[in-house]
């Protein structure tokens, strides 16, 4: 998600390492924080794999900083993984959340929809967090805070469902 991340952002304009990184934290670092140690190994992959490409700038003060653009090989990356998310990137609610903030990006509606289609037929399946004996279970009658976690689960999802119905039907009209 981190390569997802950094191509996202960097398709909307070319970007200091520092800024890419408060980008980053801004989009899902409250659940999965980035570190300079995950975050400038990942940006030196996207370079050498032409992905990437970066430039030598002054610094504001005074050491020069890296500006990191976007290559034409990593737009095409970039709508390939949009068009084709794996499967957690459709289960996990963290990884989908940073699909969906760069999918307008791809730019067929009938691509977008068809990624919006595959989140929601996920969460039309029945599910259950808790399990004893590898059978789901409902939440544990007099246990609180197990109540607390389904019911939450309940109404995000039923929210996240009502969007994605509403973001199919406005990308089913025609332009």
């Amino acid at each position: 998600m981190l390569e997802l991340s950094i191509l996202g952002f960097l398709a909307e304009e070319p970007l200091h390492g520092y800024e890419l990184k408060e980008r980053i934290r801004a989009l899902s670092g409250h659940v999965r924080p980035v570190s300079d140690g995950a975050l400038y190994p990942a940006i030196n992959r996207l370079v050498a794999a032409g992905l990437l490409d970066q430039r030598t700038e002054d610094g504001a003060s005074a050491a020069p900083r890296r500006v990191l653009s976007l290559t034409a090989q990593g737009r095409a990356d970039l709508l390939t993984r949009l068009r084709s998310p794996r499967q957690t990137e459709i289960t996990d609610q963290v990884r989908f959340n940073t699909v969906l903030a760069f999918l307008r990006h791809l730019p067929d509606p009938a691509e977008q929809a068809a990624v919006l289609r595959r989140r929601l037929d996920f969460l039309e399946m029945p599910t259950s967090f808790f399990h004893r004996d590898g059978e789901p279970v409902s939440a544990e009658a007099g246990d609180l805070f197990r109540q607390g976690v389904l019911r939450v689960a309940r109404a995000t999802g039923r929210a996240e469902r009502e969007w994605l119905r509403e973001a199919l039907a406005v990308l089913g009209r025609p332009g």
